[in-house]
């Protein structure tokens, strides 16, 4: 396997823990906003979206006018960034922020599908925020992993306090 295959692999399963983690979360419980989280799945899922569009779209390719014509990109940005939870609180359903995570993620993916193992010590494509932790497109690419594996984190202790625990398949005794 080499180090982009392995790469597209780690960021598919992250995305897959995501979607496992949310998917059956009741729609109505997506804007609790627990107090000791300040935080709800609505915000999580907003800014995966929007992580996933720096990490892996934007610093690599730039920006792609097709993802800006069908998702709200700024909106999501202003909402989804550094503004808190509460301030997001009716504007986007649940069920579009669900569809727009997997646009997104399927975007993404293609993206790093088309770098090359010469690309991924290339710098990263500019933009007007500088990259958190990244220099190359590889730490990039290897940051939304360890980003998007966090926020599965907060997303299971917020899916603990508004749903259920989830089941991981465990049987004990």
């Amino acid at each position: 396997m080499t180090t982009v295959e392995l790469l597209i692999h780690q960021n598919a399963n992250a995305y897959e823990w995501t979607n496992k983690l949310i998917e059956n979360i009741p729609f109505e419980k997506w804007e609790i906003i627990p107090e000791t989280i300040e935080s709800s799945i609505s915000w999580q899922v907003g800014h995966l979206i929007i992580s996933h569009y720096f990490h892996t779209v934007m610093v690599i390719r730039g920006h792609q006018m097709d993802i800006l014509r069908q998702l709200p990109v700024k909106d999501y940005s202003d909402y989804f960034t550094v503004a808190p939870a509460e301030q997001s609180v009716g504007k986007f359903s649940a069920e579009k922020l669900l569809a727009d995570l997997k646009i997104m993620q399927q975007k993404s993916l293609e993206i790093l599908a088309s770098v090359t193992m010469g690309e991924l010590e290339h710098p990263l494509e500019p933009t007007p925020a500088p990259h958190p932790v990244a220099t190359n497109k590889s730490e990039a690419i290897d940051w939304n992993v360890k980003h998007t594996m966090y926020h599965c984190g907060q997303i299971g202790i917020l899916r603990r306090i508004v749903s259920e625990r989830f089941d991981f398949g465990l049987r004990m005794g």
